[in-house]
């Protein structure tokens, strides 16, 4: 056969035309562009409509979200504080304390910024603070960046500032997501790259799955930018960057999926167009089933209490559905332009097709046989020895699931969710050694007017609080204080003694108290104090009676509210899967065998993250969401892998029966699902670069789960297992019955 006949245009049977065979591919690459370069400046414009303010991602119904709510009825104007602490070399002297309000005035005088305390001299004389008020209408990160710019070109010779509290530690938590758009995303891109060059040894290959994934991810943020532009849910740093990671590894999985059938069908003797429809055909259901089962584990998110994760449900599921779109629409058209040439050196040559049959045939009729290829030799491992592989490699996992027993996931100080420098964490330290810890982020008691006596007695008892004062618009300071005498409340105020204290600001009949720490307002023991309070009020006062907000109130609310959903997520995803599988392979066993591998897979993660992050790490902790994230990613994307293997297991078995179908299905898939295990393990690990504690935790248990899922679960466990389970694996279909070594085609 000459090879214009076997690789010319001509049509041959039912084959469209040589127009539409270019023109078809042509229009899909030309839709992709124009939405790629109408979604990619969107890369510089995601803090617009991004926010980092944790008090909004908490439900309505969150003790800290009412009272957060009612501050500014109170304050005149709604404002998150930041703390600037001023020490010198010793005692503060009186002209330390004169600089000291000018610096108060050039703070006062950033736009942005409310009217600033006077100074507050600290009882051993050596430290003195300013309250700024930061206003939430602009940017805090912006603004408090401002202010730290007019203490360094203010502060005379002498003196050191910090600027620390709530808007401080915003501000290095904002400051800590800057990379995201740059950094993170070369990170990522070029892992893939490099692993892809040289999976494929090719320089145009790895160029097209990355325009695949990259074009998903910009068509994906243009559509998630209006949703949050016009309210839809909340976007912050985190659920940017998983947005991100999640689209650049998940389309280029799918493309590997795809690449991989259609280097088969070339290898086969098609010709591009025949190649085209016959990788589509095969890659089509995967596909489709892998980023399904994805999108429907990530919406399971939506029953969170808490915005930021019932957000990711959405906004990661469309990233995800567009990187299915483009893995089976943009690339497809690309390979469909460029044929052999985008494995150009190595390009596929007709004829080069069977080895994975041939060898799973012998295995099946001799399992000592000799076969080449790593995979055909771990087609024979399974083959020869299927029980002791999957016990022995069970009890392993379940060893390394003990680690979870480490696991502290009860939340983490805001002081330590970033990594590295942090201006706010070392100015609170500064503030601990001179003030009392919880200064500058108090307690916000809301209470009736008529119960404040009984409010401050409550207050005053508790060991965990170490000054009480009520909010008044009318004192120069904002507050006066307040003690108790013959069971009414008295209010004082600061100045010359005899100065008249005004009246609290009383709104809708309540007043506001605010509480001053003993410990660090992120401490758990702050947070023991919150919820001590709480249940003293109610005991006191009568159910709802009292109102305990605050930044510390918003952590321990936040992460009651995670652990919440934790314990109800997970149950919800692991049920709504194994109901997928079970549509997907027609079988019940099959898809609890996969549940329960993937349950394996994610305990030794999880454990084994736990003992690095505690003893060699060294982290203080974990939010409780790490486990959540790390099971929704590990679980979701852990089951693209079964489906990988499982659909061309059941594939090959319909063929030539279950043994030789698993063995062919192993050896078939084996490539493509390390390749793609490595892509997203790389992209995953990127998010390492952001210096948050919570992503780094994240990047750390999902590569290593996605590594563990690949050479461990997906080519020993499930393989194994299935062959010892032989036709059984199927029941309760048809093919259950049939006779599993028959190998009729």
């Amino acid at each position: 056969m000459s090879a214009r006949r076997q690789y010319g245009s001509a049509p041959v049977g039912g084959s469209p035309s040589r127009w539409l065979r270019i023109g078809i591919p042509v229009v899909l690459v030309l839709i992709w562009l124009v939405g790629g370069s109408i979604g990619g400046p969107y890369f510089g414009k995601v803090d617009e409509v991004a926010t980092n303010d944790q008090s909004s991602f908490l439900p309505s119904s969150a003790e800290s979200t009412q009272v957060q709510e009612r501050l500014a009825d109170f304050t005149g104007g709604d404002t998150i504080p930041a703390v600037v602490v001023v020490t010198g070399d010793g005692a503060l002297t009186p002209t330390d304390l004169t600089k000291i309000a000018d610096l108060a005035a050039a703070i006062g005088a950033v736009p942005g910024v409310g009217e600033v305390s006077p100074a507050l001299p600290s009882e051993d004389g050596e430290a003195a603070q300013l309250f700024v008020p930061i206003e939430t209408a602009g940017d805090v990160g912006d603004t408090v960046a401002d202010v730290r710019a007019a203490i360094a070109s203010s502060l005379p010779d002498g003196l050191d500032a910090w600027v620390t509290g709530p808007a401080g530690f915003t501000a290095d938590l904002v400051a800590g997501f800057l990379g995201i758009d740059g950094i993170l995303l070369a990170v990522a891109l070029g892992a893939v790259f490099v692993i892809l060059v040289i999976v494929y040894r090719s320089p145009l290959l790895p160029v097209l799955v990355l325009l695949t994934s990259t074009f998903a991810l910009c068509v994906a943020l243009l559509t998630v930018w209006w949703l949050a532009k016009a309210g839809v849910f909340v976007l912050n740093g985190q659920v940017q960057g998983i947005l991100f990671i999640l689209v650049i590894g998940a389309a280029t999985d799918y493309a590997l999926l795809y690449v991989a059938r259609f280097r088969e069908a070339l290898a086969s003797g098609k010709r591009r167009w025949d190649a085209t429809t016959s990788a589509w055909r095969g890659a089509f259901e995967p596909i489709l089933a892998s980023g399904g089962t994805v999108i429907a584990g990530l919406l399971c998110l939506l029953l969170s209490d808490l915005a930021t994760n019932r957000a990711l449900g959405p906004i990661a599921s469309i990233g995800i559905a567009f990187a299915v779109l483009s893995a089976l629409t943009f690339l497809p058209a690309l390979l469909a332009l460029t044929g052999r040439a985008a494995f150009w050196p190595f390009a596929p040559k007709p004829g080069r097709v069977g080895d994975a049959g041939q060898a799973a045939e012998a295995l099946v009729a001799d399992p000592s046989a000799p076969v080449r290829g790593f995979w055909a030799r771990q087609a024979r491992l399974i083959a020869r020895h299927a029980r002791p592989v999957w016990i022995v490699t069970t009890v392993v996992l379940l060893g390394a699931s003990l680690g979870v027993l480490q696991l502290q996931a009860n939340g983490v100080p805001q002081s330590d969710l970033v990594l590295g420098a942090s201006e706010a964490r070392d100015g609170q330290a500064v503030l601990a050694d001179h003030f009392a810890a919880g200064s500058g982020s108090p307690a916000y008691v809301i209470v009736p007017q008529g119960r404040v006596a009984a409010a401050v007695g409550v207050l005053e008892d508790s060991s965990g609080i170490d000054s009480v004062a009520a909010v008044s618009r009318d004192a120069a300071s904002g507050q006066v204080g307040v003690t108790i005498a013959d069971g009414e409340p008295v209010y004082t105020a600061a100045g010359p003694p005899g100065t008249a204290a005004p009246e609290p600001t009383v709104s809708g009949g309540d007043v506001l108290l605010v509480a001053t720490l003993s410990d660090a307002a992120d401490s758990l023991a702050a947070e023991q104090t919150i919820r001590d309070l709480r249940t003293s009020f109610d005991e006191a006062l009568g159910a709802e009676q009292a109102l305990v907000g605050g930044p510390t109130a918003i952590d321990l609310d936040t992460n009651d509210t995670s652990i919440r959903d934790r314990t109800v997520i997970i149950p919800v995803i692991l049920l709504v899967i194994l109901v997928i599988l079970m549509l997907l392979l027609r079988a019940i066993v099959a898809p609890v065998l996969l549940i329960l591998s993937v349950i394996l897979s994610f305990g030794a993660a999880l454990g084994v993250s736990a003992l690095v992050f505690r003893h060699v790490l060294d982290f203080p902790g974990a939010d409780p969401a790490v486990p959540l994230y790390g099971f929704v990613f590990l679980v979701a994307l852990g089951v693209d892998y079964n489906i990988f293997l499982m659909s061309r297991v059941r594939e090959e078995s319909l063929r030539h029966g279950t043994r030789p179908g698993i063995l062919r299905g192993l050896v078939a898939t084996g490539g493509v699902i390390t390749s793609a295990g490595l892509v997203l393990a790389a992209t995953f690990a990127a998010l390492g670069v952001i210096p948050i504690l919570f992503l780094a935790q994240l990047a750390f248990i999902v590569a290593f789960g996605v590594l563990l899922d690949t050479f461990v679960v997906r080519s020993l466990l499930v393989p194994a297992a299935a062959y010892d389970l032989d036709r059984r694996i199927w029941w309760p279909s048809r093919l259950s019955r049939r006779d599993s070594g028959s190998l009729d085609t």
